[in-house]
């Protein structure tokens, strides 16, 4: 009990972080359809090298990371990919809290409680995700950053440098963190010691960043480099804007509205992403619907500034992702919490302080939300698991199979492929010539099944269902 007493804030955190994660992965004992795809790629990294892998992904790291685990090891590609994610998961959230306690004393209880039942990234605990390594490496970039802050050194640039290196692995939007900072530092461009600051963080990266710019065009190939870059293209960005606001006068909106279709498009994207974000807050928005949790966000702003700059940065690169793509959701637009938890524990402090009943009672809902983050008590796709246990026991390694989920594919060792066609295109003929077994989503008793499979040629092989009684057929020749 004593040891116990004298864990710190940051140590609670990392072991309470950890067993959520259990618990979580506990719930979760079919893996979703991203797990599914990286672990695939770990497979072809461990089978072929880096060539498979590449041939797979065009930025498979966290995969090869998973493959080289195993390997060493010996631990299932699974297992380490859990493992992984839980010590990234639990590493960020830990030095988050570090960050918070030593610029707002006092606040650790409130720190960890954020850190550990905000929503907004605690709902993937149960995933494998290459956002894990990203907030991690991200997370620990801040944390340099502010060490580095109060004392300085080529060796401390080097620490961010290399954490931002090693986000970018992860997830290449981790590269937004630099610009952050050079606007974090450029206030101290007035002093010949602010010169020597930004010079020890931007001189090695520009030269990284100039030799990979050179060879880009004549060595290396890496598609998802160059994709990035197109993406935040100014002159794609605003052609594909123009575009699509073009499209949304001419067809959504009333004559006398369509001049003003860019400008409807900007607020729309932006008002959804905002939405997003403070949705995804969870409880911890209650304190911002008085005066008193601003107050409290706003006297600690100066305090994590680089937090706000590299949130106003991130929030930029979502606006152009959202332009190009025409989507978002809550996995992309998750950081944009993660770089406000400073500010939120802040307001959620002054807030508990000056109305302490209803600090207690927040408390006691973000215990209940932390708990809902990662137990499910919904039925699993445990139907997926046995019939991918059945292909792989019963047909021949070199049929032809149409997967409705891919994740059936994975279990019966075959692969994660990509969906070529949807169901309801298959069953309709697109393709089905191609497939001589098709694993379907549909119940047994459809009326428009039995007349489907006398005009194909096919009977039901095979059925699985889970507990709530969502089937999966297997349908194959006649026999």
């Amino acid at each position: 009990m004593l040891q116990l007493k004298r864990l710190s804030a940051m140590q609670w955190t990392f072991v309470i972080s950890l067993l959520l994660s259990g618990l979580a992965m506990h719930f979760q004992p079919v893996v979703g359809k991203d797990a599914a795809f990286y672990l695939d790629v770990s497979q072809h990294f461990l089978d072929q090298g880096l060539t498979g892998a590449f041939s797979r992904f065009d930025w498979p790291w966290f995969s090869v990371l998973i493959g080289t685990s195993h390997a060493v090891t010996g631990i299932g590609l699974e297992t380490a990919a859990f493992l992984w994610c839980a010590l990234f998961m639990a590493g960020a959230c830990a030095l988050m809290v570090g960050i918070v306690v030593r610029r707002l004393p006092g606040s650790g209880f409130w720190a960890c409680v954020v850190v550990l039942a905000m929503p907004a990234f605690n709902a993937f605990r149960g995933e494998i995700l290459r956002e894990f390594g990203f907030w991690f490496f991200s997370v620990l970039t801040l944390w340099c950053a502010l060490r580095w802050r109060d004392r300085g050194g080529w060796l401390g640039a080097l620490g961010i440098q290399g954490s931002i290196g090693l986000a970018a692995l992860f997830r290449f939007e981790a590269v937004l963190l630099m610009p952050a900072l050079v606007l974090w530092l450029a206030p101290g461009l007035r002093t010949r010691e602010g010169w020597g600051r930004m010079t020890q963080l931007v001189l090695l990266p520009l030269c990284a960043a100039i030799v990979v710019a050179l060879l880009l065009g004549s060595v290396l190939h890496l598609d998802r480099i160059e994709n990035f870059l197109s993406m935040v293209d100014p002159q794609q960005v605003f052609s594909k804007f123009n575009a699509v606001s073009d499209r949304l006068g001419s067809t959504v909106l009333m004559k006398y509205s369509a001049d003003d279709a860019g400008k409807i498009l900007v607020f729309g994207m932006l008002g959804v992403t905002l939405l997003m974000f403070a949705k995804l807050l969870g409880p911890f928005v209650i304190p911002f619907l008085t005066r008193t949790g601003w107050r409290g966000a706003r006297a600690s702003l100066g305090s994590f500034d680089l937090f706000a700059w590299t949130w106003l940065c991130y929030l930029l690169v979502l606006m152009f992702f959202f332009v190009q793509q025409l989507f978002i959701n809550s996995r992309y637009a998750s950081f944009l919490d993660w770089l406000a938890v400073p500010l939120v524990v802040a307001g959620v402090y002054a807030f508990a302080q000056r109305f302490p009943r209803a600090g207690k009672a927040l408390a006691a809902v973000a215990v209940l939300m932390m708990l809902a983050n990662v137990i499910s008590l919904s039925a699993k796709k445990t139907h997926y698991v046995d019939a991918g246990h059945w292909v792989a026991e019963h047909v021949d390694p070199g049929a032809s199979i149409y997967y409705s989920d891919p994740r059936i594919g994975y279990y019966a060792g075959r692969g994660y492929e990509l969906k070529e066609f949807e169901q309801k295109a298959v069953l309709e003929g697109a393709g089905a010539g191609k497939f001589a077994y098709l694993v379907i989503e549909a119940r047994p008793d459809e009326p428009w099944l039995e007349q489907w499979l006398s005009a194909n040629g096919k009977s039901v092989l095979a059925q699985f269902s889970n507990a709530k009684r969502q089937s999966v057929l297997v349908l194959g020749p006649l026999r």
